[in-house]
């Protein structure tokens, strides 16, 4: 029998099929240092409602100006990089291996936001049928993140989605209008979300 390296028991520990069946349940991992994983399913768990999601007006301004290109799916990698990048973090390598190989699969996706041919902020997350669920985020330059964002909700928007998970709300989130509900809620939500025929890419109604 072929003895495995650290990385290796790692990863299969993230095998795309435990993931996928993890968000499906209501649970999400987070790296908690020394090759160990926590598995989380939070109550009361954030979301924002797709139908009130809210710009606060110093957005608007910045939506105006259009001062960034956003793309998708361009560069999932050094989108999740990025939000790694910082002094406390719970991204680590092998997080952004198992993640990238959900992305490979079709199910992990990047909104970026690019200047002068520089990508200076998006974010990263996972979608099953009406069903995205937010990792992380990261800016280099002011508001890059939030566009990223809004760019995300429209698109979930457009193609009927039902749920996006913020996992826990944030002071940030919340003027976005991000919200606690119960983990019953979120079971049900979650049901209805996971049955929707819908898809992140492509026509999204076959």
């Amino acid at each position: 029998m072929p003895v495995l390296t650290e990385k290796e028991r790692y990863l299969a520990k993230l095998d795309p099929q435990l993931l996928l069946n993890a968000y499906c349940s209501g649970v999400f991992p987070m790296g908690m240092g020394n090759g160990e994983i926590g598995w989380f399913s939070p109550d009361p768990r954030g979301i924002i409602p797709l139908d009130r999601f809210h710009i606060p007006h110093g957005l608007h301004r910045t939506l105006k100006k259009r001062p960034f290109d956003v793309r998708i799916n361009t560069a999932f990698r050094d989108v999740i990089t990025a939000c790694s990048e910082r002094k406390e973090t719970w991204i680590d390598a092998s997080i952004i291996d198992s993640y990238t190989r959900l992305y490979d699969l079709g199910f992990a996706h990047s909104i970026e936001a690019w200047r002068d041919e520089k990508l200076v902020g998006g974010l990263y997350g996972v979608s099953v049928g009406g069903a995205f669920f937010g990792e992380s985020m990261f800016s280099r330059v002011s508001d890059a993140s939030k566009v990223a964002l809004v760019h995300l909700v429209a698109r979930l928007r457009e193609r009927r989605f039902l749920l996006l998970d913020t996992q826990w709300t944030t002071a940030h989130l919340k003027t976005l209008g991000a919200e606690d509900i119960s983990k019953k809620e979120y079971m049900l939500l979650l049901g209805r979300a996971l049955r929707a025929e819908t898809r992140f890419e492509g026509n999204p109604y076959v």
